[in-house]
């Protein structure tokens, strides 16, 4: 059984082995990426695309959504019928994006999708563990 000192002990963009500090190959490195996810108003979607643009985002992915907060739905009017409707339009954009462009993006996004009204949307951050691009086969933030 080996001691504890000659295993090799892998840091962020090095690694240890016996004392001696060898970069780890580009290969190996894992780069820390992020999946942003926001459900905005509908007529938001344009100012929010175009400030995203202007920040540095390559590209999104948009989705019409239905669905309800605090709002709770409204009263319509149809051939003099009122209903409720429970569920209203949103969109959801995705966005993957490096770490340390997360807080920018979502700055971004907040800036452009507030009317201050109820409804305005939601933002969510979560890990993303692996990005590959089909057409290359690239991984990680190349695959951005």
């Amino acid at each position: 059984m080996a001691s504890v000192a000659a295993r090799p002990i892998l840091l962020r963009r090095a690694r240890v082995f016996f004392g001696i500090v060898l970069p780890i190959p580009t290969s190996l490195r894992q780069t820390v990426m992020k999946l942003v996810t926001a459900i905005i108003k509908p007529f938001k979607l344009d100012d929010v695309r175009q400030a995203l643009a202007e920040v540095g985002v390559q590209g999104i992915t948009v989705t019409e959504v239905k669905g309800f907060g605090r709002q709770k739905g409204h009263t319509e009017l149809y051939r003099g019928a009122e209903y409720v409707v429970d569920f209203l339009p949103k969109i959801k954009i995705e966005i993957a994006v490096v770490d340390n462009l997360v807080e920018r993006v979502v700055e971004t996004i907040i800036a452009a999708a507030n009317s201050g009204k109820i409804g305005d949307g939601k933002i969510f951050v979560q890990d993303l563990e692996q990005v590959i691009r089909i057409r290359t086969g690239e991984t990680g933030a190349d695959a951005l």
